[in-house]
């Protein structure tokens, strides 16, 4: 049974996924309370299915963009775990796990992290392969300059405020918000991206891996 972990901003997502489907999830509003919400909430998920720490296989955390709090939260947990019981670690950017969750399309994909400030976190992404592939690396912009760099339809996906919408509704048909339930990010597409990478003998050496920081995010 793989464990995901996902506090990497103020939403947080934890699922179990034993390799051919989800078998728990659990994604909330966690504002500041990662630590003391994150690991009685992986309890309770694994005493529902009548499963303890020894049945889990393996780990995947999210590891930024990100704020700094949340970060070392599900890093710091994510690697105990691994280390403690020996299991094999995958560590996937945030804005991947936006991505996977959305249907195949010949537009670019826009997935979004609020950032603080004023600021957003943004990547793009285009279909290739039978998966979302990422065109740039996470980059630290605002939405007056995203809505000005969009000169060609472009879907947008991710954590999207009432700010962000209204700006993005200037671009009329140039710019698709998905719906809320897709845009959520959620720890059962980690899990499945972490399978993918494991079945391929790929895992991350807990010593080494490190979040991806790109300013402090609140």
């Amino acid at each position: 049974m793989l464990v995901a972990i996902d506090t990497a901003t103020g939403y947080a997502s934890l699922a179990l996924h034993d390799g051919f489907q989800v078998r728990g999830e659990y994604t909330w509003e966690s504002q500041r309370r990662h630590t003391v919400e994150l690991l009685p909430c992986l309890v309770a998920a694994l005493e529902q299915l009548g499963l303890g720490a020894e049945h889990l296989s393996g780990v995947a955390v999210t590891r930024g963009p990100g704020s700094f709090t949340g970060l070392r939260v599900g890093m710091a947990v994510a690697k105990g775990l691994a280390l403690a019981r020996g299991l094999p670690l995958v560590g996937v950017p945030t804005l991947d796990v936006v991505a996977a969750a959305q249907e195949r399309s010949r537009r670019p994909l826009c997935a979004v992290l609020q950032a603080g400030r004023g600021r957003v976190c943004v990547a793009t992404y285009h279909w290739q392969g039978g998966e979302w592939r990422a065109r740039e690396a996470p980059r630290l912009t605002t939405w007056s300059v995203l809505v000005a760099e969009t000169t060609s339809p472009t879907l947008f996906c991710g954590e999207i405020d009432w700010t962000g919408a209204e700006a993005l509704a200037t671009l009329g048909e140039m710019a698709a918000l998905l719906p809320a339930a897709p845009r959520l990010r959620r720890a059962g597409f980690l899990a499945e991206i972490a399978w993918r990478r494991l079945n391929r003998g790929e895992a991350d050496d807990p010593a080494t891996l490190t979040p991806i920081y790109l300013q402090h995010i609140t």
